[in-house]
């Protein structure tokens, strides 16, 4: 019962916080939500009932667009001049543009098609594919191991991640292959099919939960007879496990990261051995 509602309270999370990303601007934290992407970008939120938009630069600086009241409790609209400034490389005339989402998506749409630099989030959603090279232990912790055997595996990830890495959500589709060795003569391959969700998440850095829901396996295993030759036993099996695992990338360059992750700390649908979880992972992930 206690796995299930781990599992309905991340899904409940994960939709509450879909689209937003965190920031901190003038050392405050904010939840904003992405309506425009280019070479300007026009970020969101509400507070206190009340709309907040954010401009974010190229260069990754972000600030408010502000429409302030003056002394006459008339609304100041400095966020004209801000984006005047802003777009002074264009014909673009802040004059008629009013403090909505509305307008200032619009706005942002045709500042950012006239330089050529245009994504418009709600009109297209790109996806970006991760490649993953990793390697590690395990004890198989699904699997019956009498003697908690650890034994090396290596693996290959493609994950695909939408709105051009500003997305907290992924998809992933993997395939492992665990070795066998003296004391533990079972050898795995193993097709898996999953969700990744980033729960913190930055530019240097992010941990992410596991959800891998659906697998494919194939195994060998050894089984050492008395006084005859040994059996081997080969299998193949198609599950639905819900295991969960984590996760963290570290950022080492524009497009690479450093990966590592401690997989099969549980499941939902399939029953572990009564061996403490060891599935631990160091890798490689490329943006493509």
């Amino acid at each position: 019962m206690k796995k299930v509602f781990f599992l309905l309270l991340l899904i409940c999370y994960s939709l509450s916080v879909s689209g937003q990303q965190q920031y901190t601007i003038n050392g405050k934290p904010y939840e904003l939500k992405t309506a425009v992407e280019g070479h300007l970008d026009l970020l969101w939120t509400i507070i206190d009932k009340h709309y907040h938009y954010f401009v974010k630069t190229d260069d990754g600086s972000i600030s408010e667009l502000l429409n302030t009241k003056g002394e006459t409790n008339n609304y100041q609209e400095e966020y004209k001049a801000q984006l005047k400034v802003l777009t002074s490389s264009t014909k673009l005339s802040t004059e008629d543009l009013k403090f909505t989402l509305q307008s200032l998506k619009q706005f942002f749409k045709t500042y950012n098609t006239s330089i050529g630099h245009s994504a418009y989030i709600e009109d297209r959603s790109p996806l970006k594919p991760r490649l993953s090279l990793y390697g590690g232990l395990t004890n198989h912790p699904f699997v019956a191991n009498p003697n908690n055997t650890t034994a090396p595996f290596f693996a290959a990830e493609l994950e695909v991640i939408s709105l051009n890495d500003k997305s907290r959500h992924a998809g992933f589709f993997n395939i492992e292959h665990a070795l066998d060795n003296d004391n533990f003569k079972y050898s795995a391959t193993q097709l898996g099919l999953g969700y990744r969700y980033r729960f913190i998440k930055n530019t240097a850095f992010n941990m992410y939960g596991n959800l891998l829901f659906a697998s494919y396996t194939f195994s060998k295993n050894t089984i050492a007879l008395t006084n005859t030759t040994d059996e081997i036993v080969k299998n193949s099996a198609f599950k639905i496990p819900f295991i969960f695992g984590l996760g963290a990338d570290l950022k080492i360059s524009d497009r690479s990261f450093i990966t590592l992750s401690y997989n099969e700390l549980f499941a939902l649908f399939i029953e572990n051995s009564n061996n403490f979880p060891v599935d631990f992972a160091v890798g490689y992930r490329l943006n493509l």
